[in-house]
């Protein structure tokens, strides 16, 4: 019966560990679904003084589809490695609930619909000089609804890699052939702009001496 009890003890582990895995622990997540069970917007404390958290929580009551947005710093030294939507994806998975999730930073808006038939701007860029409200409003404005777009949980695992070229190119081999067709396209080339150099020198020294002659 104990050895039962630890195996399965040691298989919750290992389920949790690897999960934990798959989604790194992330303190702006944790922190923006705390938010969001208040209010729909969460602000990280760096970006509190660029924020007009007033109007942009107009912005978002007065969406047509539940939004949820964090305003959080990113980029790739953070776990997503600069996939703004994959950490959009995570935030829509911890809060477990339909609608569109927008992660800001003070200049770029992106997000995913999260069980949504909508399809999302790529993303939409602003400045520091523009209010978040108006970025946001922008991104939404660029919100469809879809057909073609199915409810569906929003990514949450990282792209995989693009695959390599499964036949690269061979570099040519040398041999005797090749390089005395490459030698004659080098001499006929010279050839031929000899020629045309030629022609042209010819061409001036008679033009000139035609004018030496008509001054005689």
């Amino acid at each position: 019966m104990r050895r039962l009890v630890l195996l399965l003890v040691a298989t919750v582990f290992a389920l949790t560990g690897s999960a934990q895995a798959a989604t790194p622990a992330d303190s702006r997540i944790a922190a923006a679904v705390a938010t969001w069970a208040e209010r729909p917007l969460y602000v990280d404390p760096d970006f509190i003084s660029v924020t007009d958290s007033a109007e942009t929580l107009r912005v978002i009551s007065g969406a047509k589809h539940p939004v949820f947005v964090a305003v959080v710093p990113s980029g790739e030294w953070f776990p997503e490695k600069g996939d703004t939507k994959l950490l959009a994806g995570r935030l829509a998975a911890a809060n477990g609930k339909p609608g569109l999730y927008v992660v800001m930073d003070g200049s770029r808006t992106d997000g995913v619909a999260h069980q949504l038939g909508v399809s999302t701007p790529s993303w939409t860029y602003g400045d520091y000089e523009e209010a978040l409200s108006k970025q946001l409003t922008e991104y939404l404005d660029g919100v469809k609804e879809s057909t073609y777009s199915t409810p569906k949980p929003a990514r949450t695992e990282p792209l995989p890699p693009d695959p390599e070229d499964s036949s690269p190119r061979k570099p040519e081999k040398f041999t005797v052939g090749t390089a005395i067709g490459h030698g004659a396209g080098g001499v006929f080339i010279g050839l031929i702009c000899g020629a045309l150099l030629g022609v042209i020198v010819l061409t001036v020294a008679a033009q000139a001496r035609a004018r030496k002659k008509g001054r005689a």
